[in-house]
């Protein structure tokens, strides 16, 4: 069985960093069949990594109403849409990937996505407070997806 977590993010952007940072805190954290893939910005780069993925697992900050710090978990074909406002170039590059992996007859066979409401999206590396205070929770999500 081929379990990936993919954490997907511009880490010199503040909050839009929270899907690399999330993968950093799992780092030690998960069990040893599953592959922990720092996405940073890359798109096609990570074909290999994630084709046939029995589960692919991504966590990123994605554009929503909600206030800053709240997780939303999508899973399947909703989360093309959560890219669809994009903070960062590289979100479109996830659509891609995604794409390209379902062109290849390669896609993962389950796909979920934790996504994090950012505070802010600017230039500075650190996370806000309230993106900050989320990371351990969404890595105990993902913990538990992976059960």
């Amino acid at each position: 069985m081929k379990r990936v977590v993919l954490g997907i993010g511009n880490t010199i952007m503040a909050d839009e960093g929270a899907g690399v940072r999330c993968i950093e805190w799992l780092a030690g954290r998960l069990p040893d069949d599953v592959l922990a893939v720092d996405g940073g910005t890359s798109t096609n780069e990570l074909l290999e990594d994630l084709e046939s993925a029995d589960l692919l697992i991504i966590v990123d900050a994605i554009v929503t109403r909600e206030p800053p710090g709240t997780i939303l978990r999508l899973e399947g074909d909703r989360i093309p849409s959560a890219f669809s406002n994009k903070l960062s170039p590289h979100q479109h590059g996830i659509n891609d990937v995604l794409a390209n992996l379902a062109l290849l007859d390669r896609s993962p066979r389950r796909l979920v996505l934790f996504g994090i409401a950012p505070s802010k999206v600017e230039l500075g590396m650190e996370l806000s407070p309230e993106v900050a205070a989320v990371i351990p929770e969404v890595g105990r999500r993902v913990l538990e997806e992976l059960r």
